[in-house]
């Protein structure tokens, strides 16, 4: 009989995809201690311990990990319960479990709101991560859509762009590479560079065209955000690689520079992805629809 409930699984694959209370607690908009109780709850209901504490570390036991992959399947089917009950009722009301990469944050907002002007019945929780997490929760099936840039080839999933992502060089204004003007890619050879953290797609992206191009500049320190990066490179610790559509304010403010490099910047797409088998909502299916017919022109228009 069971004695557990979805809450508590949903509260405790959050815990063991962070591995952190904080960091779960944040991503469910809860407090601490309000994880901490469905985390105790759900060892109690089940009667083994799921995690362990080691100083400020969190790590699942064996158990735990034998929960996190049967929770993982069991809350999948639950979803598709729903979608099969959201295709009797229509598109008036629904949910919509979306993650994006956090270069996208930048814009996905904003047409959210559009979207919900149009739709307002429909509710899209969303999920901020890097492009391996997203990977690791398409794998699982544990989200409906993903916007990101490039859909991965170890996932069968279908990819449909729709909005480019340009990709360029940025520096501070009194950087000497300001004011070049036409310069070869080989220069940034010389320079140091502020980075995205490993597992971050405009990290792989930077590394593709340096690789095209043959260099390797010189990383100082790796960011695992655009901010942290925009600030670094304003305060002149180095040049930055980033989507144009996070610094659009800073360079029409003067704050930053878009370098002129031959062959940059370089533009990629993004795409709305979801695993090929999976059987979409009527309220998923929409939201679908409308990033790909619309978003495009609006994403141009606001970044």
């Amino acid at each position: 009989m069971r004695r557990y409930t979805l809450r508590q699984l949903d509260t405790f694959l959050e815990v063991a995809r962070a591995l952190s209370i904080s960091r779960a607690a944040e991503t469910l908009h809860v407090t601490q201690p309000a994880v901490s109780m469905q985390m105790r709850q759900l060892e109690e209901a089940v009667g083994v311990p799921l995690y362990e504490q080691i100083g400020r570390k969190l790590r699942l036991t064996d158990a735990g990990r034998d929960v996190q992959e049967y929770a993982q399947g069991a809350v999948a089917q639950l979803r598709q319960l729903d979608d099969a009950v959201a295709n009797r009722i229509g598109i008036k009301k629904g949910r919509v479990e979306m993650a994006i990469v956090s270069t996208a944050k930048y814009f996905v907002p904003m047409l959210l709101v559009q979207f919900r002007k149009r739709f307002p019945g429909i509710e899209v929780a969303l999920q901020i991560h890097n492009k391996e997490s997203i990977m690791n929760l398409l794998a699982h099936n544990e989200i409906d859509l993903v916007i990101m840039g490039h859909a991965p080839d170890s996932i069968n999933c279908e990819a449909n762009a729709f909005a480019s992502n340009p990709m360029g060089v940025i520096s501070a204004p009194e950087h000497p590479l300001s004011r070049r003007r036409a310069a070869p890619m080989s220069i940034l050879a010389e320079h140091e560079f502020v980075v995205r953290e490993k597992g971050s797609g405009t990290r792989e992206t930077m590394q593709r065209v340096f690789a095209e191009h043959a260099i390797a500049p010189p990383i100082v320190m790796e960011m695992p955000s655009n901010e942290t990066i925009k600030q670094a490179v304003m305060a002149g610790m180095g040049l930055g690689f980033l989507s144009l559509r996070t610094v659009r304010h800073e360079l029409a403010t003067g704050h930053l520079v878009l370098l002129d490099i031959a062959g940059l910047p370089v533009i990629r797409q993004w795409h709305v992805t979801h695993l090929r088998a999976k059987r979409l909502s009527p309220a998923a299916v929409v939201l679908k629809q409308f990033l790909i017919e619309e978003a495009g022109p609006l994403v141009n228009l606001w970044a």
